[in-house]
């Protein structure tokens, strides 16, 4: 074993591993996987500082038209490593919602409000996660029960039948702090097949055979009026969407919540009670040429 990983020069990449330590990894977590693609998983685990022993990274092998395919994936523990490394960071706030729980989340600030009345909570209907960042907007993502619904047929169904409630609540906090902190992460659905990293056991790997075209994202297609895109998609787009144009204010100076509420509320007032995808687009649109305005008359920072 020893002369195997010299010769694809991984002994160079250890970082802190001991040499036992990483016949473990090639083993167990990265079985299957060739000298190459594993001193390219150890790499990756070093630069990162990610451990795989702790759940924080995993090294999955499928059978592709060419050979064994590796996919370096980033568990949610990862993630939340990653975002704790940030100075900027400020934790998260995140939970499933029950059918008899009280529930709302303000579109601008993304502050959520979540009240359990009863004990007798009823069924899961979603989840949701904040990620909280100094000089920035709280991140707010939403996961309805219709986002998933896919998992739940898929190769590990069973998973997320059995621990519905953690599987959908590690789903929003993956999103909230991919869109947060810029942590890029693989696709929750390994290989398409509905086999998610938070499900797949560290000891336990699988040739899945990759589907010939990608899942795509909830978009509209072309043509397509976003009206029709599904409730939660549009929710999701919303918190995106308030998020920048909540960082616009702040760049422009409006930084008191009440005022850029009432800005919104007059001076782009919605053409019914409350602004859609495509207003909310457009506002932020102005918005960011008033920020260039700005940035060239004031010397403004552009926004991140």
């Amino acid at each position: 074993m020893t002369n195997q990983l010299a010769a694809s020069n991984t002994q160079a990449l250890v970082g802190s591993f001991t040499q036992t330590e990483l016949d473990t990894i090639k083993g167990t977590i990265a079985k299957g996987t060739s000298n190459e693609q594993f001193a390219l998983f150890v790499q990756t685990c070093v630069s990162s500082g990610l451990n795989p022993f702790l759940n924080q990274i995993y090294c999955i092998t499928y059978n592709g038209k060419d050979g064994p395919v590796m996919s370096i994936q980033i568990a949610v523990e990862g993630i939340v490593a990653l975002a704790k490394k940030n100075p900027q960071y400020k934790g998260f706030r995140a939970s499933e919602v029950k059918e008899n729980d009280e529930f709302e989340i303000d579109m601008i600030t993304g502050e959520p409000v979540h009240k359990i009345k009863t004990l007798q909570r009823g069924k899961t209907i979603g989840a949701y996660c904040v990620a909280y960042r100094d000089n920035a907007p709280d991140m707010a993502v939403i996961i309805t029960n219709d986002q998933v619904e896919h998992l739940l047929k898929g190769r590990n169904g069973e998973m997320w039948k059995n621990y519905y409630d953690d599987m959908i609540v590690k789903h929003a906090i993956k999103r909230a702090f991919k869109r947060q902190f810029g942590i890029e992460v693989a696709e929750d659905e390994a290989a398409g097949q509905g086999e998610t990293i938070d499900n797949v056991s560290p000891y336990d790997r699988r040739d899945i055979t990759p589907p010939s075209e990608p899942i795509k994202e909830l978009e509209p297609e072309r043509g397509q009026p976003e009206e029709e895109k599904p409730p939660a998609a549009q929710v999701n787009d919303m918190v995106i969407v308030m998020g920048d144009i909540v960082r616009a204010f702040r760049t422009l100076g409006v930084t008191n919540k009440d005022e850029q509420k009432k800005i919104l509320a007059t001076e782009y007032a919605p053409k019914k009670d409350k602004h859609t995808l495509a207003e909310l687009k457009g506002i932020l649109k102005t918005l960011l040429i008033k920020v260039e305005e700005a940035k060239e008359n004031d010397g403004l920072e552009p926004i991140e």
